[in-house]
């Protein structure tokens, strides 16, 4: 914890004698849940800097960290109550989001070049964005859509006219995070067992990328103009998918009866993506579209147990067609002459759905209202639903979200408290994890 405190300080000293501009935020998130006893399902306390300078006229620095205290207590033995550190009684961690630099009209003056560890955001669409396959997914807190982790990579934009050029070359793999917790169960792959067949535990394995060039590149394009006051955009990405895939499951009996341990393996698929993306208005009314085709290569999963008769046999499954499958959202905000806001989109294809038997459809709306010269907002309904069987919803369903009340009672200041409550029916994102409801107190203060 010592070194973490003293490279946050450092940074600071470096930048605040490099008179760069400083700003960023501090934050509390406390989560508990209305069932499962009250359990606490999310303590974090957040300081996050970032920093930002322009020492000439071609040249431009930036860089985001940040500092949590997160989870609770860890503590398994008297040895780890005498850490010097603390860091099992108050875990501490800290990320560096990003770091990167940018050199204007570098070799010509329509060039701009950023190098480093950046987030490379595309796509048009509020939260969810099917063409934002660079940077990989950071799914730490499944309720914050749209996060990701910021990529080392080397992104040339050229400017021509109405239109704009990007190539992105990423040379290391970086994998996704998954939920934190207990969250991970809606996330859980699924396969099918041979009949009489009952698991008692699962143990994983990850397989990376073979540390070749070849193997954990990627690289993507996009072009970008504007037609008729809409901002439209094409872009190709190749490259590996960030969450990994099953594709092998062995199995062990532990009793006479059927009872299995599973010990499982996942690799990250090779993917191409051609997506297109645009965004306007029609009269007053906020509209946006984007889709993209995503290109995989054929996985299986080899899924082993014994057999009564024949000893221990292979049964393959695939886990992932090669055929192109289509990911797609649109969606539309309004603020009504009263002062109400409304945001709806329609999702085909959630982040970690893959072929196109089983991308889910998603309606995602909310409403809000702001009080007392815009100290107060109020958001009474703010949902996701979704389904993938439409001539059988009630036993194909998922639902979550619930009302939030925000205030601001002094510049920069946030208090939040609402609700999250989860309900499903099937197999589904939510129904998975539909005991999880949860209640939340927030506070942030921006400087």
């Amino acid at each position: 914890m010592k070194k973490i405190i003293f490279f946050v300080l450092v940074i600071v000293s470096i930048q605040i004698n490099a008179q760069v501009s400083i700003n960023g935020y501090l934050s509390t998130d406390n989560r508990f849940r209305t069932q499962q006893n009250g359990k606490l399902s999310w303590n974090e306390n957040r300081l996050n800097l970032k920093f930002e300078g322009t020492p000439s006229y071609n040249i431009h620095y930036f860089s985001e960290v940040r500092l949590r205290a997160f989870s609770s207590p860890n503590i398994n033995s008297m040895t780890d109550l005498q850490s010097q550190s603390k860091v099992y009684a108050q875990p501490l961690g800290l990320e560096l989001r990003e770091i990167y630099i940018d050199a204007y009209g570098l070799f010509d003056e329509n060039l701009d070049v950023r190098f480093g560890r950046q987030r490379i955001a595309w796509g048009t669409a509020d939260g969810i964005n099917p063409t934002d396959n660079i940077n990989p997914d950071d799914l730490e807190d499944i309720f914050n859509f749209g996060e990701h982790l910021g990529s080392d990579a080397v992104s040339a934009t050229y400017y021509l006219d109405d239109f704009s050029l990007q190539g992105v070359y990423v040379p290391i793999f970086t994998p996704g995070a998954f939920p934190y917790g207990d969250w991970i169960t809606a996330f859980t792959p699924d396969f099918s067992l041979p009949p009489g067949i009952t698991i008692a535990t699962i143990d994983d394995k990850i397989i990376l990328p073979e540390n070749k060039i070849s193997e954990i590149q990627s690289f993507a394009f996009k072009v970008k103009t504007n037609v008729f006051d809409y901002d439209v955009s094409l872009s190709y990405y190749n490259g590996r998918d960030d969450l990994p895939l099953l594709t092998k499951v062995n199995m062990t009996p532990i009793d006479t009866i059927g009872t299995m341990n599973a010990h499982t393996e996942m690799t990250y698929p090779r993917m191409q993506v051609v997506g297109a993306d645009l965004a306007g208005s029609i009269f007053n009314v906020g509209f946006w579209a984007e889709g993209a085709v995503f290109i995989p290569k054929k996985q299986f999963v080899d899924i082993t147990f014994p057999h009564p008769e024949y000893g221990m046999v292979t049964q393959q499954e695939i886990a992932l067609d090669d055929k192109p499958y289509f990911k797609y959202i649109v969606g539309a905000d309004y603020t009504f002459t009263n002062g109400w806001y409304v945001n709806g989109q329609f999702l085909h294809g959630f982040i970690h759905e893959r072929g196109s038997e089983n991308l889910n459809d998603y309606f995602l709306v909310r409403f809000e209202k702001k009080f007392l010269n815009d100290a107060l907002k109020f958001i009474p309904f703010g949902i996701v639903f979704s389904t993938i069987d439409w001539k059988n919803i009630w036993d194909n369903y998922g639902l979550a979200g619930g009302p939030e009340i925000d205030y601001y009672p002094f510049d920069g200041l946030e208090i939040a408290l609402g609700a999250y409550l989860i309900d499903g029916k099937g197999n589904n994102l939510f129904s998975n994890v539909k005991d999880f409801d949860e209640m939340f107190l927030k506070v942030k203060y921006n400087f």
